[in-house]
């Protein structure tokens, strides 16, 4: 049985550049800018938002659900065809020219938004799992925690770096900035456009690209090879249930990453210099999670690592829920003057350290339950299970915002992570990895 050597550092770093790269999109247009654009502005339905949270959270379920139907067809043709980073390739100029798009997106013309939204989601949820088949290649599995939560840190570093000339220059979301907040998407445009060009130089396709049988196209083999997939996930039991597991928890961390800074402008209803804090906080103690855990996970095990911050992850949403009430009881128990939106920075601290660590585990515990001539394959049924997740917990929290309100949808998060948590304490790690070594081996048949 042999042991897959560990890639060149400068490959790994290229492949790592992806996740620099890709990051600006998930914080300026996912997390913080946009999607605050977007509800409070483009759709301004105030005082409570409830119109353009809902029109948010369909606008990306409809990009998931795209994903779902796309993602593990796309992988099996790269496997055979060996044809993963033109796969990217596509994925990442798709995102590039839609994300540049957003300027058009203004007031009195949602549907322009809510379709450019659509497109650059999907093209950036498809490149995220493409690059993740690459993981496999890129070392032993003793080293695979070590290179996703390298990838993870280094991407909340690049959100950071992209996010200072947000900062510094676009300013504040508001009606009366909007002439200067709409270039974000631009400017996120052209951060992606840079920094992935490393990945593109540096990554090896390792792969070698199979002759059709007569008669049979890429589209047909694609759902053949799927077919056989799910056939065969009854022998990959522990595979299969982290991505039940993974359906939960990404479920959950959508609605955070979705929500947490439009929560903050509506519920807690912070001030821009708070805003402008939580931007850095949450990159910074993200990335430290990301690497730190990565570090953890190879001594630790990747399975126990992931329950370890679906736990955080459960606290963190009780505390987001209970933040206005927690400022009430300082004063009231203390005669402390704590103010709702300071007490959210710490709470957020909590949430960034275990956001990177949470997908940088599951990352890695496909990369070691993944044979190598699956990879992209079966890392697409890792994207289907994350896109279906988010499809899952954005319907849920728009419709129950729409119904109860943001703060208290904000629970249900809670109990996404909880079924996560009791679904993953049946995964177990050594015999996932012990079966995929047996297929690299040859010892069991696909």
């Amino acid at each position: 049985m042999h042991t897959r050597p560990r890639a060149p550092r400068r490959e790994i770093l290229g492949w790592a550049m992806f996740d620099f790269a890709n990051s600006a999109y998930t914080l300026l247009i996912i997390t913080v800018v946009f999607g605050d654009l977007f509800t409070r502005v483009i759709v301004g339905d105030a005082p409570d938002y409830r119109l353009g949270n809902l029109l948010w959270s369909l606008a990306l379920a409809a990009s998931y659900l795209m994903v779902v139907l796309v993602s593990p067809v796309a992988g099996a043709i790269m496997d055979y065809s060996a044809s993963k980073k033109r796969f990217l390739f596509a994925s990442y100029l798709l995102t590039v020219v839609t994300t540049a798009a957003l300027y058009w997106a203004a007031p009195g013309y949602v549907w322009v938004g809510m379709l450019l939204l659509i497109l650059s989601n999907f093209g950036f949820a498809l490149g995220e799992s493409f690059v993740a088949s690459f993981l496999p290649d890129l070392g032993p599995p003793e080293d695979l925690g070590k290179i996703s939560g390298f990838g993870w840190a280094l991407g909340y570093i690049g959100g950071l770096v992209a996010a200072i000339f947000v900062l510094a220059v676009l300013g504040e979301v508001s009606a009366e900035n909007f002439e200067r907040i709409r270039w974000v998407g631009p400017w996120t445009a052209l951060f992606f456009l840079v920094t992935a060009i490393p990945t593109f130089v540096w990554v090896r396709e390792r792969g070698t690209a199979r002759t059709l049988p007569p008669g049979l196209g890429y589209l047909r083999l694609g759902f053949s090879r799927v077919g056989q997939t799910l056939g065969h996930l009854r022998d990959h039991r522990d595979l299969a249930l982290l991505l039940i597991s993974v359906f939960f928890s990404m479920g959950g961390i959508a609605i955070v990453i979705t929500y947490a800074f439009i929560y903050g402008a509506q519920v807690i209803r912070w001030d821009e210099s708070t805003r402008t804090l939580m931007f850095v906080l949450v990159q910074l103690t993200a990335a430290g999670g990301a690497f730190a855990f990565g570090l953890v996970q190879d001594r630790l095990g990747a399975r126990r690592t992931y329950s370890l911050t679906l736990i955080l992850w459960m606290a963190a949403i009780v505390l987001i829920y209970l933040t206005p009430r927690i400022a009430d009881w300082a004063h009231l128990w203390f005669g402390l003057d704590w103010q709702a939106q300071h007490v959210f920075l710490v709470v957020g601290c909590l949430a960034g350290t275990s956001l990177g660590a949470c997908q940088s585990s599951t990352r890695a515990l496909v990369g070691l339950f993944a044979p190598r001539s699956r990879s992209a394959e079966l890392f697409g049924f890792w994207g289907l299970s994350m896109k279906l997740a988010s499809v899952f917990g954005l319907l849920g929290i728009g419709l129950l915002q729409a119904w109860l309100g943001l703060q208290q949808a904000m629970l249900f998060c809670a109990l996404l992570f909880a079924v996560a948590l009791l679904v993953a304490r049946g995964i177990d790690e050594p015999r996932g990895r012990r079966i995929a070594a047996e297929h690299e081996a040859g010892l069991r048949t696909w």
